[in-house]
């Protein structure tokens, strides 16, 4: 089995290589990454299997790509521009990473005669509900200029399975966290904030619902898509644990000792989607169960945080 993984530099990709190394030590993995600002080879100072190799290169140069996927069977796509914020000041790295990016690997893919691709998104990609949890069938209507662009390549994805037939699966993630995150992310922000003294910067009334899941927990259920979903096929992987962005805040607070008076209520972020929630029953009666409970995967990630000052603090500077 020799499998391509884009983005593999990056807080979820990192963590599924070396999750796939520990279950399979045999197997081969391509890890090409272009090493933006989120990508960081220090993620992945750990892996010395004689199968792992990692190419720098970008996913919209189809020279790199149609090399890196030599011998590949599967590719398991991370790559992608993430932060919204990011996406609100200038959306024009997003369209061209997560579109563009995506298109090209796909045409790709279908020269390469490809046997599985499996396309990692969102679920900002159904944007917000007030009630109920949606389905993989819903519609979708995303609201950042980064949740549009993953929805176009999401939609990118499946016309490459609808109409040549290339064995794409979908899945869409509730927000992940744990070792390795880029510290621009709301709780290892929070926690490296707090560890040096600084306040929390919360949204608004920080009322805004997420559900969180361990990145662990997420690598698992892609790698159980592999094993066992269908081409064509959507697949939500969530967690089960929605909080208030508050709650999460007070949570972190209260592991490192801190007041309330770290906290720091900002201007709301512009088309703020109010709650994410995902309906999980299709793989969850397949088989996948998420391992974490919140409040253990949340110290776990914590003191992780603690113990590597070494990784996340030159990220911060």
């Amino acid at each position: 089995m020799k499998l391509l993984v884009t983005g593999g530099a990056g807080f979820i990709g990192s963590n599924f290589i070396r999750m796939m190394f520990a279950k399979y030590p045999r197997i081969e993995i391509v890890n090409l990454d272009k090493l933006t600002y989120a990508g960081n080879l220090g993620s992945l100072k750990d892996i010395s299997y004689p199968g792992y190799s990692f190419v720098q290169g970008d996913i919209c140069d189809p020279e790199v790509v149609m090399k890196a996927m030599e011998d590949v069977d599967t590719v398991v796509h991370f790559a992608a521009e993430s932060h919204v914020d990011r996406s609100i000041e200038d959306s024009s790295a997003f369209v061209m990473t997560n579109v563009v990016g995506t298109n090209n690997l796909l045409k790709c893919a279908m020269d390469s005669n490809m046997k599985q691709f499996i396309h990692v998104s969102t679920d900002e990609v159904y944007g917000s509900i007030k009630e109920g949890s949606f389905c993989e069938n819903d519609n979708l209507d995303p609201s950042s200029p980064y949740s549009s662009s993953k929805a176009g390549s999401d939609l990118l994805a499946l016309s490459y399975h609808n109409t040549y037939g290339l064995p794409v699966t979908v899945t869409r993630c509730t927000n992940n966290f744990g070792p390795y995150q880029f510290p621009e992310k709301l709780i290892p922000l929070f926690i490296t904030n707090l560890m040096n003294g600084k306040q929390v910067p919360v949204y608004g009334t920080g009322l805004n619902v997420r559900d969180w899941i361990h990145v662990e927990d997420h690598c698992s259920g892609i790698d159980f898509v592999r094993k066992h979903g269908k081409a064509g096929d959507i697949y939500n992987i969530g967690g089960g644990n929605e909080l208030t962005n508050l709650e999460i805040t007070h949570r972190i607070l209260k592991a490192l000792g801190k007041s309330e008076s770290m906290i720091r209520y900002v201007e709301d972020r512009k088309g703020h989607d109010f709650r994410y929630s995902i309906d999980c029953t299709k793989l969850k009666k397949m088989g996948w169960e998420p391992a974490y409970d919140f409040d253990t995967a949340l110290d776990r990630t914590i003191q992780w945080y603690i113990d590597n000052r070494w990784w996340w603090e030159p990220l911060k500077s």
